[in-house]
């Protein structure tokens, strides 16, 4: 699974999860599965869980979980988050991802994603001074 995404553009991933939680103090996670077997949204469910990250202390993570083999993706926000936020509040970065991912450019997709979630969240979740990060930065792998 590694070689989906060469260490440049892991860092490049990385990086904008950085910008997106300095302008936000949502905590923002990218998962990779080569493929996804049953539901997406059900699978970035169980990963999220599984991933702990609902623990953080405003209920304000959000997944990017993208099976790339099976060109499947979902955005999925903590209950705090979800709470707030409209119902088709996840309706347009879903629809930049789709763009870049037929394309197959999951990294600019992510990338520009990730930028327009942070972006979007401060209005609901502003950064704060003491703002610690919660949840790792790193990008995490199925099998």
């Amino acid at each position: 699974m590694a070689k989906f995404l060469s260490e440049e553009q892991g860092k490049q991933i990385i990086a904008a999860i950085q910008a997106a939680e300095n302008n936000c103090s949502g905590e923002v996670r990218v998962h990779f599965d080569a493929h996804c077997k049953g539901d997406t949204m059900e699978a970035a469910i169980k990963t999220f869980d599984r991933l702990g990250m609902q623990k953080t202390a405003l209920h304000n993570g959000v997944l990017f979980y993208v099976a790339y083999g099976d060109r499947k993706f979902a955005v999925i926000g903590d209950e705090g988050i979800n709470s707030k936020v409209p119902e088709n509040f996840w309706n347009n970065i879903c629809d930049l991802l789709t763009e870049y991912f037929k394309k197959g450019d999951f990294v600019g997709g992510l990338t520009k994603g990730i930028e327009l979630c942070g972006d979007q969240l401060k209005m609901y979740f502003p950064h704060q001074r003491d703002d610690k990060n919660e949840l790792t930065d790193e990008i995490s792998y199925g099998e």
